[in-house]
């Protein structure tokens, strides 16, 4: 499961695991930011917000997050992941070498420091 809060005026999305990530929930992403994509054009940013990251839930959702990130890096300007996850740290090291988008991490307490980077 995950929350989707999207900021139009500013360009930002807002995703909040709250458990096991399943291959639909990054087609429930995609949904929600395709069309403003369409429209408008590239989004600010991406916040990836959880206190700890609760994993997928098999291959196939782990799968859909790769075809997720391969298709929409191209349009996101910044990622910020927001976390006292120690895995998303890494993960923010090696996504540098792979997409396009500025990454930067911050504590989970910090989403304020995370939506002011992205305006910035």
């Amino acid at each position: 499961m995950i929350n989707i809060e999207f900021d139009n005026k500013e360009a930002i999305v807002i995703l909040s695991p709250s458990a096991t990530l399943h291959a639909d929930d990054f087609a429930k992403v995609a949904e929600m930011i395709d069309p403003y994509i369409a429209e408008h054009g590239d989004l600010k940013g991406l916040i990836i917000y959880t206190e700890t990251f609760p994993g997928w839930e098999d291959f196939s959702a782990f799968i859909s997050h790769i075809r997720f990130v391969n298709d929409h890096q191209k349009h996101i300007e910044k990622v910020a992941l927001v976390s006292n996850a120690t895995i998303l740290d890494f993960t923010a090291k090696i996504a540098n070498h792979f997409i396009n988008a500025e990454i930067a991490t911050f504590e989970y307490k910090n989403l304020d420091d995370a939506k002011t980077w992205m305006c910035s």
